[in-house]
């Protein structure tokens, strides 16, 4: 017993679900996709649990996982932007950006609360995605010339070696039959949301949510480029058509 508790101690986790807008179809053909600069952090755990965010490790990060979005959207056929600085995009002020970032960190939280939280509202259940960003980002698409924006939120946690022996020691203890509490893993959180800038809707919402039971179990480290390229394939590789589209697909197939 006790090496099978040990065992699944050692397992971890990798959990994804989207969300989409009824009549949603991934973007395909020569469509100008609008990349804001993705919100990243990643942090040391500490040995009492506490997570110290680490600039360093989040600027490697983000240059990963721009260089994996760049090799799996020129796979796609269409035309990316990755902004990186709010100033880098012509005809638009920084004020004006920074505006619509805000806005849509809040719907962002908005969608996470209400599809993935449980606290949707009953009247709102199999309508599929029904936020919007609003005037603000038809603005910005009429402006730009873009058809989609995309946001990109994510998240990881690297254990301490002083949390990593913690955890040894407390794994160790169930070898002997006595399994010391779980000091938890660590955990890595990412989401992203597509934003269609002809209608300021938001069209396709995914969260990944990756995590291990044992401090020093990882999955895909957002500091190396194997470990971004993982995340942006588990996050945006396969983008999931709307339910109506999903029904439409179906009756157009030949009865076989």
């Amino acid at each position: 017993m006790a090496a099978a508790v040990a065992l699944a101690a050692l397992s971890g986790c990798v959990e994804t679900r989207q969300v989409a807008d009824l009549q949603f179809a991934p973007p395909s053909g020569n469509y100008k996709l609008l990349v804001l600069r993705p919100d990243v952090t990643v942090g040391s755990l500490t040995t009492g649990g506490m997570v110290q965010p680490r600039a360093d490790w989040t600027d490697q990060a983000r240059t990963y996982i721009s260089e994996a979005l760049r090799a799996q959207q020129a796979t796609r056929g269409g035309n990316l932007t990755i902004i990186e600085h709010r100033n880098a995009l012509p005809g638009i002020a920084e004020q004006e950006l920074a505006d619509v970032e805000r806005l849509n960190f809040a719907v962002d939280q908005s969608i996470v609360d209400a599809e993935y939280l449980g606290n949707s509202l009953p009247t709102k259940r199999r309508h599929g995605l029904e936020w919007t960003l609003g005037q603000d980002a038809v603005e910005l698409g009429q402006k730009t010339g873009y058809d989609y924006a995309l946001f990109m939120h994510a998240e990881d946690e690297v254990a301490s070696g002083g949390r990593v022996a913690l955890g040894v020691l407390g794994l160790a203890g169930c070898f002997v039959g006595f399994c010391a509490p779980n000091v938890g893993g660590q955990q890595q959180l990412d989401y992203a949301s597509l934003v269609d800038l002809r209608t300021g809707k938001v069209v396709w919402f995914n969260v990944v949510v990756a995590g291990s039971q044992v401090p020093g179990i990882k999955f895909g480290d957002l500091r190396t480029r194997e470990g971004a390229a993982q995340m942006v394939e588990r996050l945006l590789g396969r983008m999931k058509p709307g339910r109506s589209v999903r029904e439409q697909q179906r009756q157009a197939r030949p009865a076989g």
